[in-house]
């Protein structure tokens, strides 16, 4: 743009959208879930097995890919105005399953009418049920290929502003650098009055693109991409499978926080408890311990391995500041620290049974010499 073109200020209406909002609502819904059972189970839906699609995305490897499935269309009334929501799904070889709602936006809305629209959309309250509703039958269809089924409370969402086109009032074609961070701001941190530049520097640093007409600017709940390619949805991709993999997370976290204060009851409670041989008190709480610490390793290790990043290259780069965004060595470093104690719990009543099975036996080998003595000093 030459040095001495006004810039269109999208607070202004000089900047107009053709637009669409993606909500994702992320559900763990089982313990694994097998997909080519899943395949089909869902065969009059025409499943898909997607891959990111770019050059780029030879740098990830996904070793089992997630099933992608369309769940149909339905109207969403926003402020009173009715939308077409097309819903679909993608689900997750490790139990998650993430339900996509897309509502498009009028076309050639005003930068803060579509900000607007986001906003209604994000308080819309039909959206929860119509999701609830469609998780629901999805789960019964594919039930036969999941292994202890069971919808879990903890949930994730995360939500796609995508743009396909801006244009200036005349329809004049529009580079995505009109959109500062200041303009961002309504969108994507949901704040209506202006922030500090330091503020906007924190709070907005990652900013991504390829070529000159696609952008994509992450945050923790909200993600905006202007991309003019239909079918380019890898960035996407990428962004759902990190919330994916921080669902798990962060489901397996809020388990831990509940098994090991139970864990410390039912020490208590075998700890008082009456046993003929004591070295046996802990065998079933031991036995559980040795489950749990397997199982909870297994499918920590299985969501965060799913996705591997091979190079530095651009959609590794958005899926690591994803990572990081989504604080998953945050919560990865609770988890084993949980899983941590649960080792050391099972050591500690391990040791102790060993202990306790040592004490019997020298007491059983100091009453058989007692008897010994005793059968001595008897007359025959």
């Amino acid at each position: 743009m030459p040095a001495n073109t006004t810039v269109p200020d999208p607070r202004t209406g000089a900047v107009h959208v053709d637009g669409a909002a993606i909500v994702y609502r992320l559900f763990d819904i089982g313990y694994e879930i097998a997909l080519e059972r899943a395949l089909d189970l869902l065969a009059s839906s025409a499943p898909e097995r997607v891959r990111p699609v770019r050059g780029e995305g030879q740098a990830l490897q996904i070793a089992n890919p997630p099933i992608t499935v369309m769940l149909g269309s339905e109207v969403l009334h926003i402020d009173g105005v009715a939308h077409d929501a097309e819903l679909s799904a993608r689900i997750f070889d490790f139990g998650a399953v993430s339900l996509r709602v897309r509502v498009h936006a009028a076309p050639a809305l005003p930068w803060h009418a579509f900000v607007a629209f986001a906003r209604a959309l994000h308080h819309a309250d039909a959206l929860s049920g119509m999701v609830a509703h469609h998780l629901r039958l999805l789960t019964e269809r594919i039930a036969p290929a999941i292994v202890r089924p069971r919808v879990a409370e903890v949930h994730e969402d995360y939500t796609v502003y995508r743009i396909a086109r801006l244009f200036d009032e005349t329809g004049a074609l529009l580079a995505p650098d009109v959109l500062q961070d200041e303009h961002v701001v309504p969108l994507l941190l949901d704040e209506t009055r202006p922030l500090s530049v330091e503020a906007r520097r924190e709070l907005l640093p990652h900013r991504f693109a390829y070529y000159n007409d696609d952008l994509a600017i992450l945050t923790w709940e909200r993600a905006l991409m202007v991309e003019p390619g239909v079918a380019d949805t890898d960035v996407q991709y990428i962004l759902e499978f990190a919330n994916a993999q921080l669902l798990e997370l962060r489901y397996y976290d809020a388990l831990l926080d509940v098994e090991i204060p139970q864990l410390f009851d039912r020490v208590a409670d075998a700890r008082r408890g009456r046993r003929v041989f004591p070295g046996r008190r802990y065998a079933d709480l031991l036995s559980g311990l040795q489950q749990q610490v397997a199982d909870y390793t297994e499918l920590v290790e299985r969501a965060e391995n799913a996705l591997k990043v091979t190079d530095d290259v651009y959609l590794a780069r958005v899926y690591q500041t994803a990572l990081e965004l989504f604080r998953g060595r945050t919560w990865r470093s609770g988890i084993d620290r949980k899983i941590g104690i649960l080792r050391e719990t099972y050591a500690m009543l391990n040791d102790e049974s060993q202990a306790a099975r040592s004490e019997t036996l020298e007491l059983a080998i100091v009453l058989l010499i007692v008897l010994e003595i005793v059968l001595a000093f008897i007359p025959h």
